[in-house]
């Protein structure tokens, strides 16, 4: 059951253009185009719906579409800005606009569509994947407003099903190819009781006796033993507490795991279950492993104390860091193998080294915290950087929880947190962490270059609030940074040995822009 806002009529005597808003529980197979739908945290999308709404202000929602894609990460979706910045649900009826969508197709990572308003209060917005929610996506944050534009076999859920391919083991392959034979074997000895006998009178009744009796040959029962066999196979292994959770989806072929000789599968993820850990840092001079990251925390608390005290001393707390990485190269610089690297033409101490990159890390990722017990994220606050500071201190480590379309980018801001510079809030536009020490550090969101199969990366540019300066970070799979990245003689063999030890390796790097190259590349 879903949640259906109506219009329950005018109020105010025939002069009123109030509208009182109702909603109504209905199943999916009621729902028609037009119809405005809400559907709540933990509830599967009923038919594919344009967002138009969501209880995050930034318009921002995550949803799960292991139902449509198989894939376990959060996928982010955006309201449209139009209606997003309505004061209430309810001024979506005494807006007019009309919504362009494109035929029903099969693709879900593509759509294409308009928004536009009617009432003379706006243009035309242009809508894309990132403002629908396709059937059967599960809403993970919030509750989200959206008018259906497809429902029943024109979603795209319904197009992209098909006839489930019927599995065929190999032993039921080879025992159809026994039975066969044993049919002619009882054909030939027919044959030759036949040729004994003679056929002479009713020779066709003693042919079928001998058919009859030789018969017994093929083993009738064989298959359903086998059959039960399998079903015994399939419940030891669901059963085994060496492999706790197995779910056996074919009771068909279980023993075609004992003809196994090679695994192939499509990528790491398949194989970890999509639960990721940070396991080691390299800097390119210095390597640390899990066991020795509470030196990278103790440097991360020297390096903001540091930092604290120099601005203290100087008054006002305006002057720009000095331990922010400055290069002047063409282009960027490394800062990551694993998680983060360093560059090698700027000698620069441990302590500060360790900074930039474990601040690069918690930078360049597109994760939003959500705090349990409020209906949204932090990030839905509008106080100052003072308030700001207030609101994290708050919330404990318990009870935030990260959202974002990649494992890999949950895991490197889980890290981060434990070594001491943990995301408090983030919107579209802003983001904020807290250090060591308690400050909380504003940084505005410039530009984001999404993660793409065909780049194989993932960018952002950032300025800091407090000093001014324009920091583009990059991140993505060693092949494609290596030729992006100054040149080093210790990349590419670095991530060879971590490749070789079972590590999915990450390349982060960073360049400082200044005002003038920002405003060209704009």
């Amino acid at each position: 059951m879903y949640r259906r806002l109506c219009r329950a009529g005018s109020v105010g005597g025939s002069g009123g253009n109030g509208t009182a808003v109702a909603s109504l529980a209905v199943p999916a197979s009621r729902l028609r185009v037009g119809d405005l739908v809400v559907v709540e945290k933990g509830q599967r999308v009923p038919a594919d719906l344009v967002l138009l709404r969501t209880t995050e202000r930034s318009g921002a929602c995550f949803v799960r579409t292991d139902q449509l894609d198989g894939e376990t990460d959060w996928k982010l979706k955006l309201a449209v800005p139009a209606t997003q910045k309505l004061a209430s649900d309810a001024d979506v009826f005494s807006l007019g606009a009309q919504v362009y969508a494109e035929r029903p197709q099969k693709d879900i990572h593509g759509f294409v569509g308009t928004f536009t308003r009617t009432d003379g209060s706006g243009g035309e917005e242009s809508l894309d994947v990132e403002n629908t929610l396709w059937a059967n996506c599960v809403v993970a944050s919030g509750s989200a407003l959206g008018v259906v534009v497809y429902t029943g076999s024109e979603t795209r859920s319904v197009m992209n099903n098909s006839q489930p391919r019927s599995k065929v083991g190999l032993l039921d392959m080879e025992i159809n190819q026994l039975t066969k034979v044993l049919f002619c074997a009882v054909i030939g000895l027919t044959l030759v009781m036949m040729c004994l006998k003679g056929f002479s009178g009713p020779w066709y009744r003693y042919m079928f006796r001998f058919i009859l009796l030789f018969s017994y040959i093929i083993p009738i029962s064989l298959r359903v033993n086998l059959d039960m066999g399998k079903a015994f196979y399939s419940w030891s292994i669901q059963r085994d507490p060496e492999i706790a959770g197995t779910v056996v989806r074919s009771t068909t072929i279980p023993e075609e795991l004992g003809r196994i000789s090679y695994l192939l599968t499509d990528k790491t993820g398949t194989l970890t279950q999509n639960q990721m850990i940070l396991k080691k840092l390299h800097l390119g001079t210095v390597s640390y492993g899990a066991e020795t990251f509470d030196e990278v925390a103790a440097h991360l608390r020297t390096a903001h104390s540091q930092c604290q005290s120099l601005q203290t001393s100087e008054g006002g707390g305006t002057t720009p860091s000095p331990l922010r990485l400055t290069t002047t190269s063409p282009s960027t610089a490394p800062l990551s193998l694993g998680s983060a690297a360093t560059s090698a033409k700027l000698r620069r101490s441990e302590v500060t080294r360790v900074q930039e990159a474990v601040k690069a890390v918690a930078l360049c990722h597109n994760v939003t915290p959500v705090y349990e017990g409020h209906n949204g994220s932090i990030s839905d606050s509008e106080n100052t950087e003072e308030s700001h500071e207030t609101e994290a201190d708050q919330h404990s480590r318990q009870n935030v929880v990260y959202q974002a379309s990649s494992p890999d980018e949950v895991a490197l801001v889980k890290w981060t947190e434990e070594v001491g510079l943990a995301l408090v809030r983030r919107d579209l536009v802003s983001m904020h962490l807290r250090t060591p020490n308690g400050t909380v550090l504003s940084y505005t969101i410039l530009q984001i270059f999404p993660f793409t199969s065909e780049t194989k990366r993932m960018g952002v540019i950032v300025k800091e609030e407090q000093s001014g300066e324009i920091v583009f970070y990059l991140k993505g799979a060693d092949v494609v940074m290596s030729g992006i990245v100054q040149y080093n003689d210790w990349l590419e063999e670095e991530c060879d040995n971590m490749a070789r030890e079972g590590f999915r390796t990450l390349v982060v790097a960073k360049k400082s822009l200044t005002e003038e190259q920002y405003m060209d590349f704009e």
